[in-house]
Parts: structure tokens; sequence; C-alpha cells
């Protein structure tokens, strides 16, 4: 058995996302064709021998609970541990139905939490775009002997982050919070290894004063404390997804083959749920340039610059460029879409015309009809 034990945190929401997360958590989030936001944090732990794993919810959790099901697809369905779902029991009866931050989120599965049986736990975000080798973090941590190691980056991260301020010795002296690019510092990918006394310690404190705030209050705490943390630095590609333009960007940012190589390098492979179809069919008039394209579509018109999830159909004469399009869409003959985001399932008349921009991407619900 791994001396780590994963906690994913999935309960987040994000409202400038609009339509995509109205029925869904961020973390079940389509992407990139065939996978979901949660298969990253899964995968990287299932790639450093973790698979003892509880995932935080909160609300609008059955899409995530549909696509992990019991974790069979990242081996994490065991009789004993495995993979574990744990719901927002530990609300306050007054609480409008979200977590006010991390070490709230914590705090309500502390019970888990205590009954842990390894020493070490591993804490990612379910939303985090990043094939991040856990394996090489968790070798950092324990030959520098620091209480927690914080997982961060140097390079871009679309938009605001905390950042950590690093001594000579690469442990961390300082803290800013809700900061963007250009701030001096590690950014933060709130992803941490931490010993599991260290982590209850901080839950109880933050308990104690109505703290709930991971970064403002129990990290803050810990550092004014003189609490040892070491960074490890994650040097690939990282996409902090928290609106419409971030997911557009990350997406279309996969169409570009090196970008993609970090997100999905051979040595630590990204799973997902198993769809058992029949490849893709393209009809004889139909042209395609640039475009990533899933299992049992049928595509007869001209597509460039998409991705293409599973079961669309493409009518013939129809012209779809830089435009995402979700599982079971249906785009009849004649239409013409740029810059549309199409949830899934939904239904394109003939002829139509939809046209959005770079920055902002016209979205079309799950099961619209236009």
């Amino acid at each position: 058995m791994s001396k780590y034990h994963g906690i994913i945190f999935a309960y987040s929401d994000a409202p400038e996302l609009g339509d995509l997360t109205r029925e869904r958590t961020v973390a079940s989030l389509p992407f990139c064709g065939r996978y979901r936001l949660i298969d990253f944090a899964l995968s990287s732990m299932k790639n450093a021998g973790i698979t003892d794993v509880g995932v935080i919810m909160a609300r609008d959790y059955q899409s995530l609970l549909d696509h992990i099901g019991g974790g069979k697809d990242w081996d994490m369905s065991r009789r004993s541990g495995g993979l574990r779902m744990l719901p927002p029991f530990g609300l306050p009866h007054a609480h409008s139905g979200n977590y006010g931050g991390t070490i709230e989120a914590l705090n309500a599965v502390a019970p888990y939490i205590r009954d842990i049986p390894q020493d070490h736990i591993v804490l990612m975000l379910g939303s985090l775009l990043a094939n991040i080798d856990l394996s090489a973090a968790i070798a950092q941590h324990e030959a520098g002997g620091a209480e927690i190691t914080a997982i961060c980056s140097d390079g871009p991260t679309f938009g605001l982050n905390h950042h950590y301020l690093v001594d000579a010795d690469g442990l961390v002296n300082g803290i800013h919070l809700y900061r963007g690019d250009s701030t001096k510092g590690l950014k933060s990918l709130e992803g941490y290894i931490v010993h599991k006394e260290v982590l209850l310690r901080m839950m109880d404190e933050a308990a104690a004063r109505n703290h709930y705030a991971f970064h403002r209050h129990a990290m803050l705490s810990f550092l004014e404390d003189g609490g040892k943390m070491d960074v490890y630095r994650h040097n690939g590609y990282v996409g902090a997804i928290r609106n419409i333009d971030q997911y557009y960007r990350a997406s279309m940012d996969m169409l570009d083959s090196e970008k993609r190589k970090q997100i999905f390098p051979a040595e630590r492979p990204v799973r997902t749920k198993t769809h058992e179809e029949v490849s893709s069919y393209l009809g004889e008039q139909a042209v395609v340039k640039n475009c990533l394209i899933a299992d049992n579509c049928i595509i007869e018109g001209e597509i460039e610059n998409c991705i293409v999830f599973s079961g669309c159909r493409i009518g013939a004469g129809t012209k779809l460029k830089n435009s995402i399009i979700m599982r079971g869409v249906t785009v009849g003959e004649g239409a013409e879409l740029s810059y549309v985001i199409s949830d899934k399932y939904a239904r394109f008349s003939d002829n139509t015309r939809l046209n959005g921009s770079p920055k902002l991407p016209m979205v079309v619900p799950k099961n619209a009809s236009i």
C-alpha cells in the first residue's frame, strides 16, 4: 500500500462558466474530445501509485458520479480503500450549498480524514488542467523533510493565483494572495503534499477560529508559526479554468502538438471513463483541417480548428470553424458555426448561422435546439 492518500477537491462552482457548469461541477467539465477535467488529477495520482483517494463534492455532482463510478477506469475500485466519493454531509445547516473555502471543505469530511491509514496526504484540485509528475514531487518531499510541499508553476496559468516567495534554500518565506502572472514568486497550483497530523492540526485550528479559507487563513497561520514548506516546480502546461475564455483557450491549445504532448505525455497516461464505440466516418466531400475528432462521429461537411466529441453528426455543406462540439451534437446541412462551444446533445437545424469571437465564443446549452 502507498504511504500516500489522495484528496481531490471537486466541489468548486464557477459562475463565469455559465451554462457549461449549470448542471455540473467544474471538475466534470468535458475536455479535449473524451476527457473530464478531474481525469487529470485522478490520473496523476494513479501514475504515482496512489489508489486510495477521496473526492470532496458539494452540489451538482450527478455528472461527476456518472463519470467516475466506482473508479474502475483508474484502477481505484477496491474492496478496501480505493476511491471514495465524499458528499457535503458536514455543511452547516444554514449553508447555501457551497463550501466557503478549502479548509471548510476539509473540516466537513474531518471524520474521513482522521480515519485515513496513511501518514501523508496529497491534495489536488479536480478542476486543474495539468499532468503533474507526483512521483517526482513525492520524492522531493521525502528528501527535503518539509512538513508541506507546495506544487507550483513558474509558467502562465490563465489568471489570478496565490504566489509563494522562496528563500535561497528553496523554502517558502512568504505568500501573495490572488495575484496576476506578473507577480513575483511561484504560482500555486493549489496542490500540496502534507503530513496527515500537520493537516489535522491546521484543520482544528481553523475550525476553532471559524476560519474557512485554506490560503488566507490556514496557510498564512502555518507560515507565521514557523512551519517549513518546500516547493515542487511543475514545468509543463497548466490551465486553471474558471471562465469561458480560459476554457476555450485551453481547449484550442490542445490543437498545438507541443502543448498537447505536455498534457498527454506517454510516460504519464491520462485515464478516463471507457466508451466502446465505432470509428468515425468522413464522407467523400468532408474536409478536415487541424481538428481533434473522437470516435463514432459522422463528418460530411468542412471543419477547421475544431474539437469534436464522440457521437456527433456534421451534415453535408456545413462549415465549422474554431469551435468545440461536445458529445452527441447534431449540426444540420449547410450550417455555419464559428467560435461556438456547444454542450452535449444540442441540435442545430439546417442552414443555421452562429458566429462568436475568439474572446467571446458563443455557448449553446446542453440539449438546446437551434
